[in-house]
């Protein structure tokens, strides 16, 4: 138990720091291109395709370490590891990006969804104000935090699943 415990911790840590500063870099880029305002999805696209690659890679390093052997438990468990240590740092920057770097980030974003909104003739003042006003109560940094947390880690359950299945491989298999 102490032998599988040493290298998942380890991966994770490692993958985990990648898969984190990896996310960073997307956001960064992101914003020097001018398109931190608007959500544009194949960024959203891109981050996926590489954290699932990130992770599988993880994964594929622990079969490795634990001699070619691999079960959905600890593919999960390393898989979830990483993404959780990867969501940490990337939260942990979007806080500050949020609140140092960008203060007036959520103020100008919610005036670019009401340029949006505005654009949709079926809508009134009223209704375009009161989903402004909703956008911003869930567009605080801890709340953003929150989802964001639970969203990496449900990408990378899912992620690791996918992973972890196609990867499997018991000892008893091989009798």
């Amino acid at each position: 138990m102490e032998d599988q415990q040493k290298p998942t911790k380890k991966i994770a840590l490692n993958y985990g720091l990648i898969l984190g500063f990896t996310l960073i870099l997307i956001g960064v880029i992101n914003y020097a291109m001018g398109n931190a305002y608007e959500q544009d999805w194949k960024i959203g696209v891109i981050s996926y395709v590489i954290m699932a690659f990130i992770l599988f890679i993880g994964i594929k390093k622990y079969k490795e370490v634990n001699g070619g052997f691999l079960s959905l438990g600890q593919g999960l468990k390393t898989g979830i590891g990483i993404a959780l240590i990867g969501a940490v740092i990337s939260i942990i920057y979007t806080i500050i990006f949020m609140t140092v770097i960008e203060p007036d980030f959520i103020d100008k974003t919610m005036e670019v969804s009401r340029q949006k909104l505005l654009e949709n003739p079926n809508l009134s003042e009223e209704q375009i104000e009161a989903q402004i006003e909703m956008s911003r109560k869930f567009s605080s940094p801890a709340i953003f935090a929150a989802f964001g947390l639970i969203w990496l880690l449900f990408l990378g359950f899912v992620f690791s699943m996918i992973s972890s299945l196609i990867m499997k491989k018991s000892e008893e298999n091989q009798y």
